[in-house]
């Protein structure tokens, strides 16, 4: 009996014990699946990117601006060409008149709503800039920034987050009655759905039919990965259950709407209804029409399949498919339904990528947030960032730069030239523009930021603001002529271009005619430390070797270097960081950051009105008045070209800009240009588009000017061999009347004319 009894209970015991050990397992595994699924529901849900815009568009009335341009601004923000217009994001162009309403914004000043203005332009002006109605004139309006990339993680997904409050009735309706009928009522699987799904499936001899709730799509694309193996299948299920179990209907489906594929903007990935509305339909959520919606969620079946710009028929069947299951469920009128099958499905506008449409430029963005901000706050926390990009600016720049290339390539025969250019404001020390290659969207070497060449005589002005320094005035004798010196156990002969000497030359006619000799000599009398000093103040920050091929600019420095440097003598004598942020915000619209302007004195006005006097008579009598627009402007800069004719440098600066272009070979290889073939000719070109306008400098109070004779180097009221040269007041030459020599003779000889003019009309 006994021995029956225990061959009886042994497997009733293996069986319990299994039993056992599978519930305790399943306990485990139950709590291991709710512990990943509360994780990372509660936490950051998603990785959001940074999000950075262009400065915004200020409109005043007398601001130049042509049409074409508005209407390119209001195109790269995100702008919908509609009549009438209809909501925010809305333009309709009438010839030179405008009906805009822009886009509600918050800045870090504080939110600007939504506002409905008209502005016409006349003469390439803003002649009026009114309410809607026309009853007020308006003296200011910002147009919302342009959103000019985001800083993406890895997989580079994209998405703007909505609240519950934020979804239209219509779109959580609609897409319960194409997606999950019975949404409210489930507990996360419908076991009633996957049956109706198994036997439609059966009947069509294929996939006709899905059996997943929303709540499983979600977990499906949230937490798992697209394996299709049973078990990846029960582990959606559980989830889905434990999903629902935890959360709210209300929260599950609004996390749908924000996780859900929807497109592909290259290598974006287009995550969510928010950001697709934009993408799409250039609107807010909230903006968008019965048809547009449905549009929307026709797509979740198959993003790229009805993609409406690449296969428009077949999204249109689709939306129809959409809105006749909402009609039916009555979700829309009859007359809604209707309106919405007519819509055409051509409302679907094409825009600029928003990954990355400035590439250069936002790659100084990153390196300069860098200082303040990790790498993953840029790819996960949705910050805003504000740049002081300026969209016309940066065409120009990057047209210019396309349109010099087709001809200096030709010219010279090189098709790989490569080129870069900066131009940032001069009062301000923004970076408005930035191009790091020929190719505007090209996305590989930024050679703005990167590039390290040398930069040959383009240092120069650094040198002779140095002798300023060191009390040497615009006439101040210097010597043209050969020295060679030991460096190593090796003689450095330095030589002119011109492969001549020209002996004693004035310090202004040294720097204009950008004369290697006379340079050499003036850098060796006050000092390589000098010099080096005066790099470092003017913003070079990098050490410096003390050889004298340094004032013949044998350093490397890249673009945006030297545009520091010159940004210092062109703003006045005034250290300014350049900076291409204006402000960061978090996700909630609170400012975090404010990049203010930093100002420091490093030179006094008056030498760098002497420095920039010589400069400008580069461009009217040096290396620079070769090219004949040169002449016609108050431009003050610089020539450089390095040996071999290996790179192509100009930098200088207009009334309101301060640019650098450089161009080269990758390789290092001649370009056959120097810098007045070359660069000097693309930033002429550039900056006459850019400050068109010649104002005369101010002047120091300071300043005296005194005629110079150009050979004795002494005052003359001569107008024939006289130079008008500014001076420092107290460094001017005393001596006002030279009569030895030639100029006794002129004196004669004017006095003799005088006289006999005085007898012929006594006569």
């Amino acid at each position: 009996m006994r021995r029956k009894s225990f061959f009886v209970l042994l497997p009733l015991s293996a069986l319990l014990a299994c039993m056992v050990i599978g519930a305790i397992f399943s306990i485990d595994y139950l709590k291991d699946q709710n512990r990943i699924i509360r994780d990372k529901f509660e936490g950051n849900r998603w990785a959001v990117p940074a999000v950075v815009y262009a400065r915004p568009l200020e409109l005043y009335t007398g601001l130049q601006l042509t049409a074409d341009v508005l209407e390119r601004e209001l195109l790269l923000a995100g702008y919908r060409n509609e009549n009438p217009v209809q909501s925010a994001g809305g333009y309709f162009r009438d010839n030179n008149s405008f009906d805009i309403i822009t886009r509600d914004f918050v800045y870090p000043t504080g939110p600007e709503p939504s506002t409905r203005i008209k502005a016409s332009i006349k003469a390439n002006r803003v002649s009026t800039l009114t309410t809607a109605d026309h009853t007020e004139n308006l003296p200011f309006i910002r147009i919302d920034p342009a959103q000019i990339g985001s800083f993406h993680p890895l997989v580079h997904e994209d998405r703007l987050i909505l609240t519950p409050e934020d979804v239209p009735e219509i779109l959580k309706l609609g897409l319960i009655a194409v997606e999950d009928k019975s949404y409210f009522k489930h507990q996360g699987v419908d076991p009633i759905g996957i049956a109706r799904a198994l036997v439609a499936n059966i009947k069509a001899g294929r996939t006709v039919q899905g059996g997943s709730t929303l709540t499983q799509q979600l977990v499906k694309n949230f937490f798992l990965n697209h394996e299709r193996t049973l078990e990846r299948k029960i582990q959606e299920a559980v989830m889905a259950l434990l999903l629902d179990y935890n959360y709210s209907k209300e929260e599950i489906l609004t996390a749908y709407l924000n996780e859900v594929f929807l497109g592909q903007d290259g290598s974006r990935a287009i995550h969510g209804f928010g950001l697709a509305s934009h993408f799409y339909f250039q609107r807010d959520l909230d903006n968008l029409s019965v048809a547009q919606i449905a549009t929307l969620i026709g797509m979740i079946k198959g993003p790229s399949y009805y993609d409406p710009r690449r296969n428009p028929k077949r999204c249109t069947n689709r939306r129809n498919t959409v809105l006749s299951v909402m009609h039916a469920d009555n979700l829309i009128s009859t007359q809604e339904y209707e309106e919405a099958l007519d819509a055409p499905i051509a409302d679907i506008a094409t825009r600029e990528s928003g990954l990355n449409r400035f590439p250069a430029f936002l790659d100084l963005v990153q390196q300069q947030l860098k200082d303040d901000y990790d790498e993953n706050d840029l790819k996960s926390n949705g910050l805003k960032i504000l740049t002081t990009l300026n969209p016309q600016t940066q065409w120009t720049v990057e047209e210019q730069l396309q349109k010099s290339y087709e001809s200096l390539s030709k010219s010279s025969g090189n098709d790989s030239l490569q080129g870069a250019a900066i131009v940032t404001g001069r009062d301000s020390g923004e970076v408005l523009a930035l191009a790091g290659s020929i190719q505007p969207i090209d996305t590989g070497f930024n050679r703005a930021l990167r590039a390290k060449r040398l930069v040959g005589s383009v240092l120069k002005p650094a040198i002779y603001l140095s002798a300023i320094d060191a009390g040497y005035t615009l006439a101040s004798p210097v010597v043209d002529r050969t020295v060679e010196i030991e460096i190593d156990g090796k003689t450095w002969k330095p030589r002119n271009f011109s492969r001549r000497e020209y002996g004693v030359v004035p310090l202004y006619k040294a720097l204009a005619k950008s004369y290697n000799l006379a340079t050499v000599n003036l850098g060796l009398n006050i000092g390589l430390p000098s010099v080096i000093e005066t790099l470092h103040e003017l913003g070079y920050d990098s050490p410096v070797n003390e050889y004298p091929s340094l004032l013949l600019g044998a350093i490397n420095m890249t673009p945006f270097e030297m545009s520091q440097i010159y940004q210092t003598i062109g703003s006045g004598g005034f250290y300014q960081p350049l900076r291409a942020i204006e402000s960061v915000m978090d996700s909630n619209n609170e400012l975090l950051t404010r990049y203010g302007l930093e100002v420091e004195q490093r030179f006094s006005p008056e030498q760098i009105f002497l420095i920039t006097h010589a400069m400008e008579l580069v461009m009217t009598e040096g290396t620079g008045a070769g090219y004949g627009p040169a002449r016609k402007y108050r431009f003050a800069g610089k020539t450089g070209t390095t040996n071999d004719l290996r790179d192509s440098w100009f930098a200088g600066f207009s009334d309101n800009h301060i640019g650098v272009v450089w161009l080269g070979n990758d390789d290092n290889s001649s370009v056959k240009l120097t810098g007045s073939s070359g660069a000097l000719r693309v930033w002429v070109d550039l900056f006459t588009q850019l400050d068109p306008n010649v104002n005369k400098p101010v002047q120091p109070a300071d300043i005296v000017w005194k005629r110079i004779d150009d050979d004795t180097l002494e005052p003359t009221y001569s107008q024939d061999d006289g130079t008008m040269i500014p001076f420092i007041k107290g460094t001017e030459p005393q001596s006002f009347w030279q009569t030895p020599g030639r100029q006794l003779k002129k004196f004669e000889n004017g006095a003799r004319r005088f006289f006999d003019q005085m007898g012929n009309m006594i006569k």
